[in-house]
């Protein structure tokens, strides 16, 4: 059984130890590049969304490599995503790629009798040996991170908190147990804590970063958006995360009433998605003193677009500029960065207005 899955962010590392743990053989897909796009843009549906294309060609390039086993998310509600496993499945199928699928459903108690359909007997101190090391390692790529996404903006030396990123899920690849993983933590927390200098431009700003999960979380397909904006010496902070939204997923945790909480207002029922999630933490992030917030979505995604229409009243009410991007594979690094430079030179005209005692008179939302 050769095992394979999608790329979202740093996902890879995590499940990759988990099935490794338990004694399977793991194909990675090749990284995320442009050819794995052509693929999935040539065998999808044309209005399919960008993770699903994405998806699709990950899936493609791993069964090349010798895999014939797919693992895959599933889902309920308006979103689309709980469709694309049998979508994709039939895709595949139909281009003569002979393999199984294992959808992994919401929820623990479903997904029992069908782990033991698909992978055989598992011992149970094995598998929970398995769970632990990769959601160790998850959780420490998740805090990690979240430090990097401060400390862009703050860097020495331009491109080392990104260097550094890149040396600690080497390591942290590798790492095999959990003393292992809590020394790589502690070194390369105090080495970029280490990296910091003063802000890069003149004022401090914050940004929050809401929208659909896969855009938020994987790089390459929000054309570096992150990083883009830590070079601006914008500071930014998220909610979503890998390990935040599994124990949510497979019900372990709730954590989500605060956010429906403050969306309440604006949103009052489930539209799918992140789409209420998006509304909610950006009225938190006002009311925690950012500077702005970046909506970020796959271009057709109904919960994200039903976001972004509520987003101006949010924005007028909450007084918190907002920059919406919609990706598609059309979408293009230029005009992001142009985009993005007009929104960070906006919030520090704001800022100044209001550290002056004065109330910013121009436009407060930018959206696409």
């Amino acid at each position: 059984m050769q095992i394979t899955f999608p790329h979202m962010g740093d996902m890879a590392v995590a499940v990759k130890a988990l099935f490794q743990e338990l004694g399977f053989s793991v194909v990675v897909p090749p990284p995320i590049s442009r050819k794995t796009l052509n693929l999935g843009v040539k065998y999808s549906p044309e209005f399919a969304c960008l993770p699903f294309k994405i998806n699709l060609g990950n899936f493609m390039e791993a069964l090349d490599k010798g895999a014939d086993l797919v693992v895959m998310g599933g889902g309920c509600g308006p979103c689309r995503f709980g469709y694309y496993a049998e979508v994709q499945r039939e895709i595949l199928q139909e281009k003569g790629y002979e393999f199984s699928m294992y959808v992994i459903e919401p929820g623990i108690i479903d997904n029992i009798r069908k782990i033991r359909e698909t992978f055989g007997p598992l011992s149970m101190r094995k598998v929970a040996s398995a769970v632990r090391l990769a959601w160790n390692k998850a959780a420490a790529i998740d805090e990690i991170y979240s430090l990097v996404l401060k400390k862009r903006a703050l860097e020495a030396e331009e491109g080392v908190v990104d260097k550094l990123y890149a040396g600690f899920i080497r390591e942290i690849d590798e790492a095999m147990s959990l003393d292992g993983i809590r020394r790589i933590k502690k070194e390369y927390r105090e080495k970029i804590e280490d990296s910091s200098a003063e802000y890069k431009r003149g004022l401090p700003l914050k940004v929050g970063l809401v929208g659909e999960i896969y855009l938020v979380l994987e790089s390459f397909v929000n054309l570096e958006i992150e990083k883009k904006l830590g070079q601006l010496g914008v500071m930014v902070e998220r909610e979503l995360y890998m390990s935040t939204w599994l124990l949510n997923f497979f019900h372990l945790r709730n954590d989500e009433k605060h956010i429906k909480r403050a969306a309440r207002q604006y949103l009052g029922s489930f539209v799918g998605g992140h789409g209420i999630d998006s509304i909610g933490n950006t009225v938190r992030y006002s009311r925690r003193g950012f500077d702005g917030v970046v909506q970020l979505g796959p271009f057709t995604c109904m919960p994200e677009i039903v976001a972004r229409s509520i987003l101006p009243a949010v924005s007028k009410a909450e007084g918190i500029p907002i920059l919406t991007f919609f990706f598609d594979e059309h979408s293009a690094d230029a005009g992001i960065q142009t985009r993005l430079e007009a929104f960070v030179d906006l919030l520090e005209r704001k800022k100044r207005q209001k550290m002056r005692g004065s109330e910013y008179k121009g436009e407060i939302v930018y959206g696409q």
